[in-house]
């Protein structure tokens, strides 16, 4: 019982420090006003996080789980390589939109922790990448995609594309285009650039 309030009060804190994050910024942002919005003393915060980078990657992690568990599902019984990598697109920019506070921490806010860029292992996001170079494989070993391709280039020029595209969504006001439309566009770039 003890263990599950102990859990509450922990996704308590990095759901407070999302919105205080995405409102403030993560450098204007103090420990007191992620209390003050999670509705726990101070001193609480420290029981669970070192500091303030602690909890930017906490908060991290967490969404990387569930952005896997989602990425998985949507491409659950898809067999279709090209398909998939569409499926990869839509997905990753539906859940950019959705979340409108935790895009704007992992787009913006994330890449000003110092912390973060330089000392911490992403495995999250490794798993991530790993999804796309895994669909590369996939359409190699059926002739549909070139040999010479290597996956784990292709996945990082793959996301980067849809990283930007996520970026301008966050830090602009105008859209001129539905994601579908994006996320088709893109993932066709890239198809058309490896097929066999």
């Amino acid at each position: 019982m003890a263990r599950n309030r102990s859990q509450d009060k922990y996704l308590r804190i990095i759901l407070a420090a999302t919105k205080v994050f995405a409102r403030k910024g993560f450098f204007h942002s103090r420990i007191s006003d992620i209390a003050k919005e999670a509705k726990v003393a101070d001193g609480t915060i420290y029981i669970y996080f070192e500091n303030k980078d602690a909890i930017l990657i906490a908060l991290f992690e967490e969404q990387m789980k569930s952005v896997i568990e989602n990425m998985i599902s949507q491409l659950g019984s898809q067999t279709d390589c090209l398909k998939k990598l569409e499926i990869f697109a839509f997905t990753h920019l539906e859940l950019i939109e959705q979340n409108q506070d935790m895009a704007e921490i992992i787009q913006v806010e994330l890449r000003q922790s110092g912390k973060f860029m330089k000392e911490y292992k992403n495995e999250g996001f490794a798993k991530y990448l790993d999804i796309i170079a895994e669909i590369v494989r996939q359409g190699q070993s059926e002739g549909i995609f070139r040999k010479d391709v290597i996956p784990n280039v292709f996945k990082r020029a793959f996301f980067g594309a849809l990283d930007e595209m996520s970026r301008f969504w966050v830090l602009s006001s105008r859209r001129q285009y539905d994601i579908r439309t994006a996320a088709r566009q893109i993932s066709e770039y890239f198809v058309n650039g490896i097929r066999g």
